[in-house]
Parts: C-alpha cells; structure tokens; sequence
C-alpha cells in the first residue's frame, strides 16, 4: 500500500520537474555551465522543491498554498533559498546566482499548472498546464497531461476565467484575464 506523501509526490513530480527544468534551462543560456552541473542542479533543485511542497500540494484547491509554492527572484537581492541550496550543490554563490539568473523572477509551481513571469509587469507565461482528471479511472488516457504550447488558446482563456491562481492574480492587479502578449514555451524533460 502506498502512504499518502508517496502518492503527493507522484502528483507533483511532473510540476515539480518543469520548475526545475525552466530554471536550469536559464542558467544554460549563460554558456558558464557544464551539462554535468546543469544536471546535478536540476537533480538536487527538483528533490529539494519536492520536500519543501510535500505538506503544502492540494490537488483538490490548486490555489491554496500557492503563495508558498512561489519561486522567488527579485532585484533587491532576494534569492529563493530553495534555488540557493541547490545551487549551492554545483558550487554557485547567492552572487553568482544573480548574475546569472533574471533580477526579477516569479514562478508559481501548482497542482495543474507552472507559469512564471519575469519582470513586475511581465506577462505570465503558462510552462506546463493539465486539467484534473475527473473520471475515477486512472487509465493513461484520462491523465496525460496538456502542455501549454498543444492547448488551444480557447481552453487557455478559459482556465484563466475558471479559477487558476494566475487568473486571479491578474484580476486582482486590475489587468484584463488575457494578457496583451501571451508567450507560450514548450519545455521538454530531455
């Protein structure tokens, strides 16, 4: 019989390993890193936010702990201690860090959904997205997940009208639930 916090993990993981993917990503673009470090980053960032969202990952209410969950960066050099401890793993300092990760930063790591938003009035941008399955069958079939970038912009609009967190967000700045330019990207595990 599987415990619950082993089931919790399965739910998360493929959030949780599109989180880590996007943030080694950025710091491959640097060209500064070895691919054995990129890996060893993403290893260790990818167990390190699974232990930190285990007792904060509600499926059923996506949005709450969802302030919790977010990944922050911001140009008062506050650095998310998660992506510090893992960094930290490769031999990255805080410093380091900064200079080569994006001053501002946002990323919202949620049941159902990964977006991340870079400056304060960047647009989110939506990295991974899937719908809860609502039969109570787990056939693969009704549980593989959408990635953005195949969904088409009619479902995307309507998640944001329907309740995701970043819906909200942008209403409650008193931005239109669409924003005026819209990135999507598509991130592969490989």
């Amino acid at each position: 019989m599987v415990d619950t916090v082993d089931e919790t993990d399965i739910k998360m993981k493929t959030e949780v390993s599109t989180a880590a993917n996007f943030i080694s990503r950025l710091l491959k673009t640097t060209g500064l890193l070895s691919e054995e470090q990129l890996q060893h980053f993403s290893h260790s960032l990818e167990k390190s936010l699974g232990e930190h969202y285990k007792h904060h990952w509600f499926p059923n209410a996506p949005c709450r702990g969802s302030a919790y969950r977010c990944i922050r960066i911001n140009e008062n050099h506050k650095m998310d201690p998660v992506i510090g401890e893992a960094a930290g793993t490769i031999g990255l300092t805080r410093e380091q860090l900064f200079t080569l990760l994006p001053s501002e930063l946002t990323m919202w790591v949620d049941p159902y959904e990964v977006s991340y938003r870079i400056g304060e009035d960047g647009s989110i941008c939506v990295l991974y997205e899937s719908e809860p399955s609502t039969s109570s069958s787990s056939s693969p079939s009704s549980t593989q997940p959408e990635t953005a970038s195949n969904q088409n912009q009619g479902d995307s609009n309507n998640r944001a009208s329907s309740g995701s967190c970043k819906g909200e967000l942008r209403v409650g700045m008193g931005r239109s639930q669409k924003p005026k330019s819209f990135t999507m990207i598509r991130i592969s595990s490989s």
